[in-house]
C-alpha cells in the first residue's frame, strides 16, 4: 500500500509525498487503519521499524481533522523526545500550521516557557519535566485527547512508573491512547490494562530478535586484551561506529584512550549537560567523527542511518537492552554489523542474552567460566571473532493547552 491509499487529510499527503514519504513499513501499515478509527493500540515492533512515523501520522490526522483536539507524546530520553519533534516536523513539511513544544530534562525552562506561550498543540517531551510544568502551572493536559507512550518498557525500567500515574490523573477521560514497546513483560501488560481501553493488539516481526540484516560476532578476550582487539576492530572496520560501555566514567576514559591512539572519538553519556548531548549527536550525525562511545543513555532512540557498526565493549546488564543497541544499525532496512567482546567476566552477561536470542536452545556456555563454547558447541578461539548469525538477503494554530507564562510573567 501506499499512504495515499489511507484516509489521511490530503495536506499531510502532500507534505508527505514532497517529503518522499510515500510507502508504509509494517509497522505503519498495521498501525494507521486502526489508529485512524480512533482504536487504543497495545504495539510491539523491532527497533528501526518506523514505529515513530506509525504513531506520529495519524496524531497528525487527528489534529487536523479536529482542531479542538491536542496530543501529547511521552519519550524516556530527552534525545528519543528531540527525535520525534523532528519526525513530526518531517511530516508536516516547511511552515506546519501546527506548533510543537519540546519539553526535556536538561533544556532551558525559559526556552520552554516561550514555547508553550507560542500556542502549541502538541506537546512532546520526557515524564519528569512535562510533570515539573504541571506543577509550575505553566502546563494543563486536560484537552490533551491523543496520548502516545513511547517506549514503555524503557519508561519503566528508568523509574516513571510513578510520573506515568501522575501524569494520567491529568489527562481527560476520554481520549485516543497509543502505547508503544519494544518488549512486551508483564509489568507493561499491567501499564495497558491501566491506560488502555479494549487496545487493539499490533506484533510486527519478534521484538526479541535483532532484525536479520544485522550480522552478529563475538570475540572471547580478557579484561587486559580488550582495548587491543577493540583497536584491531576499528582499523579493519569502515564507516560510523558506537562503542557501548557500561558507565559514564568508562565513556570518557574509551573515548580519550581512543583519541590519544589516533582515533577520531567522542563519548555520550547522562551527566552531559542537554546542550552537550545535542552536540555530540549532530556532530556525529554530520561525520564530525567516526567513533561515538556511550552508555546505554544512546540504547534507544538515537537514530542516525550511517551507523555501520556496534560494538559492545561491555556487555549490558540487560538481555533485552542487548537488541536496542545493536539496533541502532541496520536501520530502515540497511545492513550493519554488531560485535561483542566478551570476558570471562561477561559470561553470565552473554548466557543472558543468549537465552533471549535462542529460546529453548542450551547455554552457549558449556565448559564454565573462561572456557566458552560458541552455538552448537564448538570451543571459540579466544581473540578470534565467531559469526552468530549471517546476513540476511537482502490545521490549525494556536494552543489547546493552557499555560500560566504570561500570567506569571507578565513583563515578558
Amino acid at each position: 500500500m501506499l499512504f495515499s491509499e489511507f484516509t489521511l487529510p490530503a495536506k499531510l499527503i502532500q507534505t508527505m509525498t514532497e517529503a518522499g514519504i510515500t510507502e508504509p513499513t509494517p509497522i505503519q501499515t498495521a498501525t494507521l487503519t486502526t489508529a485512524l478509527a480512533g482504536k487504543d493500540i497495545l504495539a510491539t515492533a523491532q527497533t528501526g521499524s518506523g514505529k515513530t512515523f506509525a504513531y506520529a501520522i495519524p496524531l497528525i490526522a487527528q489534529l487536523m481533522n479536529n482542531p479542538d483536539s491536542a496530543a501529547l507524546v511521552l519519550a524516556p530520553t530527552r534525545e528519543l523526545a528531540a527525535q520525534i519533534q523532528t519526525a513530526i516536523y518531517q511530516l508536516m513539511g516547511p511552515r506546519p500550521a501546527i506548533r510543537i513544544a519540546l519539553l526535556i530534562g536538561g533544556d532551558s525552562m525559559f526556552r520552554q516557557f516561550k514555547q508553550l506561550d507560542a500556542g502549541p498543540r502538541i506537546i512532546v517531551g520526557t515524564p519528569g519535566r512535562i510533570r515539573d510544568h504541571i506543577e509550575r502551572g505553566s502546563l494543563s493536559l486536560e484537552v490533551a485527547d491523543f496520548l502516545v507512550i513511547d517506549e514503555a518498557d524503557r519508561m519503566l525500567d528508568m523509574g516513571f512508573g510513578v510520573q506515568l500515574e501522575y501524569l494520567a490523573k491529568h489527562l481527560p477521560t476520554e481520549r485516543q491512547t497509543l502505547m508503544f514497546s519494544a518488549t512486551l513483560p508483564p509489568n507493561i501488560v499491567k501499564l495497558a490494562n491501566q491506560y488502555l481501553r479494549e487496545p487493539e493488539r499490533i506484533s510486527v516481526n519478534s521484538t526479541q530478535q535483532p532484525a536479520a540484516n544485522i550480522k552478529q560476532e563475538i570475540i572471547h578476550t580478557t579484561m587486559t586484551d580488550k582495548f587491543a582487539h577493540l583497536e584491531r576492530e576499528l582499523t579493519k572496520r569502515e564507516g560510523s561506529i558506537i562503542v557501548f560501555v557500561k558507565t559514564k566514567r568508562g565513556a570518557e576514559h574509551l573515548a580519550e584512550k581512543l583519541s590519544r591512539h589516533d582515533h577520531s572519538a567522542e563519548a555520550i553519556h547522562g551527566d552531559l549537560r542537554q546542550r552537550q548531548r545535542d552536540r555530540v549527536i549532530q556532530d556525529f550525525r554530520d561525520h564530525a567523527f567516526r567513533i561515538m562511545v556511550a552508555t546505554d543513555v544512546a540504547a534507544r532512540g538515537i537514530d542516525i542511518p550511517h551507523i555501520r557498526h556496534v560494538i559492545n565493549f561491555d556487555l549490558p546488564q540487560c538481555p533485552e537492552d542487548y537488541i536496542h543497541r545493536i539496533g541502532r544499525t541496520a536501520r530502515a532496512g540497511k545492513e550493519g554489523e554488531a560485535l561483542c567482546l566478551i570476558s570471562p567476566e561477561d559470561n553470565s552477561k552473554w548466557r543472558a542474552i543468549h537465552r533471549l536470542l535462542n529460546p529453548g536452545q542450551k547455554d552457549e556456555f558449556r565448559g564454565g567460566k573462561g572456557n566458552p563454547r560458541g552455538p552448537k558447541g564448538p570451543r571459540s578461539n579466544t581473540g578470534k571473532a565467531m559469526s552468530l548469525k549471517r546476513k540476511a538477503p537482502g490545521g490549525k494554530t494556536g494552543s489547546r493547552f493552557s499555560h500560566g507564562f504570561n500570567d506569571r510573567f507578565p513583563s515578558l
